[in-house]
């Protein structure tokens, strides 16, 4: 699977993990030089508190487009170090 955003691969992985119909990325498998840490934080009654990254990609943004769990509910446990996208971000095979 690939997350492409501005015409770039954001995250390229065959170890994706689908969960509600999110792609889930392994950390490792995103490339870092397009996240930047942001302060925005939500909750999910079954996940927890996630928190989010901006892209950014040839000098345009897209904020809080990726986000994870940091120390997900013990019920997501499986997607600690994973990352997810949206807001524009295209997920391919």
């Amino acid at each position: 699977m690939k997350a492409i955003w501005n015409n770039r691969i954001i995250a390229e992985s065959d170890d994706t993990i689908v969960v509600e119909r999110n792609h889930y990325f392994p950390k490792d498998s995103v490339n870092p030089d397009f996240l930047r840490e942001c302060s925005t934080h939500s909750t999910c009654p079954w996940k927890g508190l996630a928190s989010y990254y901006t892209l950014e990609v040839d000098g345009k943004q897209n904020p809080d487009a990726a986000w994870y769990y940091p120390a997900p509910k013990a019920e997501a446990a499986h997607i600690t170090n994973y990352i997810a996208f949206w807001k524009g971000v295209q997920i391919t095979e």
